[in-house]
């Protein structure tokens, strides 16, 4: 079995250049076979793409999260416009929308919003999603601008009622390691109304361990523990669901299945 993380924050896991190859070589031992690292900023993504220049089963998605609207730094548009066209670099995120820790202003969140969503549009790439308290306005804006390649609604929070409109715009649903959690009913709930080729899951290091590391930091090497309770839910063969997973991992990013 190959397991694909697609959402690793692999440069707050640990800082050091040679223990993140450590915690790459760790997944890969554990059948985590590709890796999606995701930036917070571009700085953050600057730095981790040159430590992980090495790392041939990681992917990089480049942007500016919410919680760096009041300071994306200077020529930050033209910066991802450039970082894209390096090796390996598959996605512009994570980008959205955060009303929980009220990062500068919703006006700002919004405009940062679309304008990476019109640039992933330009640059024909995939948009991975940062949801947290602001789904109304989140799935408003991606019914006018979710570019053609889709998006994904990464570490999935919202309900079975959200996923349904949510199922109507070209969007695959991401999930955690909080999906194994008792009380993520939510979760469970969600998990019924979806099509299997609309599913991912990730690690969401270093957040969101498994509910048998609760805890300790995240890593990708604990993602099998996510999909084993998948299969558990969906009463599926570990196996089968793996490989679909991962088929629907690659699609998304524009990998080959190999």
């Amino acid at each position: 079995m190959q397991y694909f993380d697609t959402h690793a924050h692999l440069g707050l896991i640990v800082d050091d250049p040679i223990e993140q190859l450590i915690v790459i070589q760790e997944a890969r031992q554990a059948s985590v076979a590709r890796i999606i690292s995701i930036c917070n900023s571009l700085h953050d993504f600057t730095q981790v793409y040159e430590n992980l220049k090495s790392a041939a089963n990681v992917y990089h998605s480049v942007g500016v999260s919410p919680s760096e609207v009041q300071n994306p730094g200077k020529d930050w548009l033209q910066i991802i416009e450039q970082s894209v066209q390096l090796p390996r670099v598959v996605a512009i995120g994570e980008i959205g929308l955060d009303y929980y820790r009220k990062f500068g202003d919703k006006n700002s969140q919004i405009e940062l919003f679309i304008t990476q969503l019109d640039l992933a549009s330009k640059l024909n790439l995939p948009v991975i999603i940062h949801n947290r308290d602001a789904g109304h306005d989140v799935l408003d804006i991606l019914r006018d601008r979710l570019p053609p390649r889709g998006g994904v609604l990464h570490c999935y929070s919202e309900d079975a009622a959200y996923a349904k409109k949510a199922l109507e715009l070209n969007l695959y649903f991401s999930f955690a390691g909080n999906l194994t959690y008792r009380n993520a009913r939510n979760l469970h709930e969600t998990i019924d109304v979806l099509p299997l080729d609309r599913i991912l899951i990730e690690s969401e290091s270093p957040f969101m361990v498994p509910a048998d590391h609760r805890g300790k930091r995240n890593m990708p090497k604990y993602l099998p523990l996510t999909a084993r309770f998948l299969a558990e839910m969906l009463e599926m063969d570990e196996e089968a669901l793996v490989a679909q997973l991962w088929e629907n991992s690659n699609n998304f990013f524009g990998l080959p299945q190999e």
